[in-house]
């Protein structure tokens, strides 16, 4: 066994051109990570994809708010602020010694010009609805930013964590910064071979208290699990960073290796498109609630390691409600056909599900297509590249899909952009008057009560008829080497805490 491991390993570096890299490292600060899946692009503004946002997150690119690993808001590029009784104006004073990764100093005017970046028709970013509430962002000065608000939003600081913050000059160009970033995060962009390896450096200019131990990271792109294992399991890895719980499940007690987990905010869904049929029916969308067995969904696909859950993660104790109270997610085949009967539909109703290539989703797809089938549906899966995923997602190129999406820490930054009639990720053509009113008073109700009511109200209108059915909440696992200490593991699937990480020789 040894020596399959052993040759095995060998080939893993000569595959991916690891072996003159750690030779010309050997005795550097370099942590080489394993990843699934490339990037779908850099742009902080433009990206959605979880393969992008870890290497973007945090990494290379700053906000002026951060989300720390209890998942508490606090301060990153924006080292203080005010804000007004009324909540409508905020003054954010900038760390005084930020630099982007080309030297330039980092200016309030590169934060009014990124603000406007992500506000621009042009550029269509995807996280233009968490700056819905603001009017306009003025530069008082070089190291002060005054932002004043159409109305008072209770997430706006959360919303911010979000927002990257790069130099002014790329405020309409569409393409740059997808193939070259430019940050000001604690490591800096170095090289990118696609579908083989981005590596990123150490940014001497970080305005960080502490700068990173680590010299570099090197993100090694390795679609097949087993390979990722045994790279791991041979030392030529120090990460599997955000893996599934079949791969934490293989690593769990082998020498060398620790597994870092946490109940993670993103969940995985069947997203419907309302606007053609059979989803157009708020009656067709139940029945394929009624259809899914979540708890079968986390035994078979997550390997118990996860939970159902409803809009929002178990993990946001204050936020959350249980799935019992949302009727549609008991498990009833018959009630699933009974329902499609009365929306006039002649069984078995022909259904293709597009579905985001990765294999926890794909196996998530497989159990859902089987219980699907039993209630009346007759599914076909597509399985397209990733590039072509997130295309047709975008343009709502489909009847239905399965994927995993992102939660953050305030419900606001979720359910604004994806309920909102013409919320900026709301690709499902989603719109609901009493949807919009709830969303519209709890991002600017400033009493918590009242806020947490609203989004409780919320949570129940979506949870059935709504165009997601909400499937599983999985633990999030990232395999170490007992070589690599200072890491935190985040539940949004940020690697910012890489910015800690050292290696132990």
């Amino acid at each position: 066994m040894k020596r399959w491991l052993g040759s095995t390993a060998l080939a893993v570096m000569l595959a991916f051109g690891m072996g003159a890299s750690l030779g010309s490292q050997a005795g550097a600060q370099v942590l080489q990570v394993g990843v699934d899946a490339s990037p779908a692009g850099l742009d902080p503004h433009i990206v959605t994809a979880f393969s992008s946002f870890q290497v973007v997150n945090g990494v290379m690119y700053e906000g002026l708010t951060a989300v720390d690993k209890d998942l508490r808001i606090v301060p990153a590029l924006a080292r203080s602020w005010t804000v007004s009784p009324d909540g409508k104006t905020y003054v954010f004073t900038l760390q005084p010694n930020a630099r982007f990764h080309d030297g330039t100093p980092l200016e309030a005017a590169d934060v009014v010009a990124s603000f406007n970046r992500v506000n621009s028709r042009d550029i269509a970013s995807p996280l233009a609805s968490r700056l819905a509430a603001m009017d306009r962002a003025v530069a008082r000065d070089a190291t002060t930013v005054e932002v004043t608000m159409k109305e008072a939003s209770a997430p706006f600081l959360s919303s911010l964590s979000t927002i990257a913050i790069v130099p002014r000059r790329f405020e309409t160009d569409k393409d740059a910064l997808q193939r070259a970033p430019m940050g000001s995060g604690p490591f800096r962009f170095r090289e990118w071979q696609p579908n083989s390896f981005i590596e990123v450096a150490r940014h001497d200019g970080w305005w960080g208290a502490t700068r990173p131990a680590l010299e570099g990271v090197r993100f090694n792109i390795v679609p097949e699990s087993a390979t990722r294992q045994v790279a791991i399991s041979s030392g030529q890895f120090n990460m599997l960073a955000n893996i599934d719980a079949a791969t934490a499940l293989q690593l769990r007690g082998r020498p060398g290796v620790r597994i870092a987990e946490t109940l993670e905010l993103a969940y995985t869904l069947v997203g419907m498109n309302v606007s053609r049929p059979p989803f157009d029916n708020p009656a067709v969308r139940q029945a394929l609630n009624f259809a899914l067995n979540r708890q079968e969904i986390v035994q078979a696909a997550l390997f118990g390691a996860g939970q159902p859950g409803g809009p929002l993660s178990p993990a946001l104790r204050d936020w959350a409600l249980p799935v019992s109270e949302f009727p549609c997610f008991t498990h009833n085949a018959a009630r699933a056909q009974e329902l499609l009967r009365s929306a006039g539909h002649t069984q078995p109703v022909a259904l293709t599900l597009l579905v985001l290539p990765r294999q926890d989703i794909r196996d998530i797809a497989q159990v859902v297509q089987a219980q699907l089938n039993r209630a009346g549906f007759r599914v076909e899966l597509r399985v397209p590249e990733l590039g072509a995923f997130v295309q047709d997602w975008r343009n709502s190129n489909f009847d239905a899909f399965v994927s995993t999406n992102a939660g953050f820490p305030d419900p606001d930054d979720y359910f604004f952009r994806t309920f909102r009639t013409g919320g900026s990720t709301n690709v499902f053509k989603y719109s609901n008057a009493a949807a919009d009113a709830l969303m519209d008073s709890a991002r600017v109700q400033q009493n918590p009560a009242t806020r947490r009511e609203q989004y409780n109200q919320l949570q129940r209108m979506v949870a059935c008829d709504g165009p997601i059915a909400f499937m599983t909440y999985g633990q999030l696992f990232t395999a170490l080497r007992d070589n690599v200490s200072g890491f935190d593991i985040i539940a949004n699937r940020s690697l910012s805490t890489l910015a800690t990480t050292s290696l132990r020789r």
